[in-house]
């Protein structure tokens, strides 16, 4: 079962991303940016792709890339709790963000500095909802290789932040520099 919700967790964010993206397209808002200010960007994909061949294949049955370090039920379930947790995160970092929400980086039409909603809890609340999910997926596939996409992604998630924060400081100036000081860049 806990296998199936990491399963159902993954194409739920993507859905929530692909919808918002969309929903701001409407609005004349080009919230994906991906690969425009950094090429290095389109590695990506194809590394998502496997770790979501990963999970499904954990789910499913399917031959896996890989293998259970432990199973252990208990972890599981802690799993989808943090699943659940990064979700709904994800969620009120996206509401909380309204249509300035970007996937890459936007210095041509940046919108608003926000930091309200859960941008008072974390700069990085999406960064931060994801590296949740990240270790939520791993307690419950176990797998070593879904183990270094935690450290990987943890890694890939600070390089992106630090990307972000130079361009933010560059665009928001002392504004950002007295948001830093208040607010945590993860939680």
């Amino acid at each position: 079962m806990t296998k199936y919700i990491a399963v159902a967790t993954l194409v739920l964010l993507i859905i929530l991303v692909v919808f918002r993206a969309h929903q701001l397209k409407k609005l004349g808002v080009k919230a994906v940016q991906f690969g425009e200010m950094d090429k290095k960007d389109f590695l990506i994909p194809p590394f998502f792709l496997l770790f979501f061949y990963i999970v499904v294949a954990s789910a499913f049955g399917l031959p896996n890339i890989g293998a259970e370090l432990f199973y252990n039920e208990l972890a599981g379930w802690i799993g989808v709790a943090l699943c659940v947790i990064g979700v709904l995160f994800f969620i009120y970092a996206m509401v909380s963000f309204g249509r300035n929400f970007r996937v890459g980086l936007d210095e041509d039409h940046p919108g608003d500095l926000v930091t309200t909603g859960a941008f008072s809890i974390s700069r990085n609340p999406i960064y931060t909802a994801f590296g949740l999910v990240l270790l939520g997926v791993f307690l419950i596939t176990a797998n070593w290789v879904v183990l270094i996409y935690v450290g990987v992604g943890v890694w890939l998630f600070n390089r992106q932040i630090r990307l972000e924060e130079k361009s933010l400081q560059k665009l928001y100036g002392q504004r950002y520099a007295e948001y830093c000081k208040r607010v945590r860049r993860f939680l």
